[in-house]
């Protein structure tokens, strides 16, 4: 699981939207819209080519995608500590191996080891 407090100025002037407009995307098209889609495990916009893209740089097997990539990502307005757009993301069944495969290859350990801490 990761999570995030994004500054409200933030989202304004770097992504040019508001919060508002954030949550009501992401209750709209990853929560509502997966399940209207028929979406098992996988109310998140697009997880599955990020955890692709980290799998094939550094030595994964990119057959275990499927499995590795349910994810849900939530976001909510946050004004406890002033206002904040608060996400998260949780990734239960994540997969990672750190031997076999291609993970032997220079520049995929080089990777691995830069996400996995020892």
């Amino acid at each position: 699981m990761a999570e995030a407090w994004i500054p409200e100025h933030i989202v304004r002037d770097v992504l040019k939207t508001t919060i508002e407009d954030l949550v009501n995307l992401n209750t709209a098209k990853n929560l509502i819209g997966s399940t209207v889609a028929g979406t098992i495990g996988g109310y998140n916009a697009h997880a599955a080519n990020i955890v692709a893209a980290i799998f094939i740089a550094t030595g994964q097997d990119p057959a275990q995608v499927v499995c590795s990539s349910n994810c849900i990502t939530i976001m909510e307005s946050c004004n406890k500590l002033g206002n904040r757009l608060y996400m998260s993301c949780t990734m239960p069944s994540l997969e990672v191996g750190t031997i076999g495969g291609g993970t032997h290859l220079t520049a995929q350990r080089g990777c691995l080891e830069v996400c996995v801490q020892k």
